[in-house]
C-alpha cells in the first residue's frame, strides 16, 4: 500500500523548525515562522495540483504555458492553534477558502470536543487541507476529517509541523485515504498527550497564553 506519510526534512524547514522548538523563541518570532513553515510544506502538499495549458502573449512572441487547472482548493484549521498556519498559505494561494472547526480536548479522556463548524458552500468540490501544528494523539484530526468527510469532500489531505507515532497511526486506521504532511515525527507523547521533545503547546505560543 502507498504510504501517506510525507516526512518533509527540506533544510529550510529543520532549520525554521529547530527555532520553533527552542523555549526562548518569542510570540512574534514563533507566528512568524509557524506562517513561513506552513508555506514551505504548502509547496509540496500542492505538488499535485493539476495544470492546463494557456495561451500567453509575452513581450516577445504568444506562446503556451501552464496555469493550475479549475481544481479549487480550501484550508480548514483546527481551532485555534491551526490559524497559525492559515496566512502562510493564504499568500501562496490566495483563492483559497477557508473553513474552521473548533475542537478541544477534553482534559481527562483527551478525546476531541466540537464546539465550532463552519465551512465554505463548496467545500464538497474542493480538494481540502486540514491543518493543525501538532498531530499528538490524532483524535482531534481524525474527528476534524470525519466532520469535513460529512460534507461530502472526498479529496482531503492533512498538514502538520510537528507528530508523533501515535497520531499518525491514528490517522491511519481511521482514514488511510488521507495524505499526511509533516516537518518531524518525534519521538513519543508524554501522560499529558504532549509531543516529546515536541516544542511545547503550539496554541500558547503562537497567541501568547498560558
Amino acid at each position: 500500500m502507498e504510504d501517506k506519510l510525507h516526512v518533509l526534512d527540506h533544510p529550510l524547514l529543520q532549520h525554521k523548525l529547530t527555532i520553533l522548538r527552542d523555549k526562548n523563541t518569542g510570540v512574534k518570532e514563533f507566528r512568524e515562522i509557524v506562517s513561513e513553515v506552513a508555506m514551505l510544506e504548502c509547496y509540496e502538499a500542492t505538488r499535485d495540483l493539476p495544470l492546463e495549458d494557456v495561451e500567453v502573449e509575452t513581450p516577445l512572441a504568444k506562446a503556451t504555458f501552464k496555469s493550475l487547472a479549475g481544481k479549487k482548493l480550501a484550508i480548514v484549521p483546527i481551532l485555534r492553534a491551526g490559524l497559525g498556519m492559515v496566512d502562510g498559505i493564504l499568500q501562496l494561494i490566495p483563492s483559497a477558502k477557508v473553513g474552521h472547526i473548533g475542537l478541544y480536548r477534553d482534559p481527562e479522556t483527551h478525546a476531541p470536543v466540537e464546539y465550532y463548524c463552519k465551512m465554505p458552500p463548496d467545500i464538497s468540490e474542493r480538494e481540502v487541507i486540514v491543518l493543525d501544528p501538532m498531530l499528538a494523539t490524532g483524535g482531534s484530526a481524525s474527528a476534524a476529517i470525519t466532520f469535513i468527510k460529512g460534507y461530502g469532500c472526498k479529496n482531503i489531505k492533512l498538514m502538520n509541523i510537528l507528530a508523533a507515532p501515535q497520531g499518525i497511526e491514528c490517522i491511519r486506521r481511521d482514514h488511510p485515504d488521507v495524505d499526511i504532511y509533516v516537518a518531524a515525527v518525534d519521538e513519543k507523547l508524554n501522560d499529558h498527550a504532549y509531543i516529546v521533545p515536541g516544542l511545547g503547546d503550539a496554541g500558547d505560543r503562537i497567541f501568547g497564553t498560558k
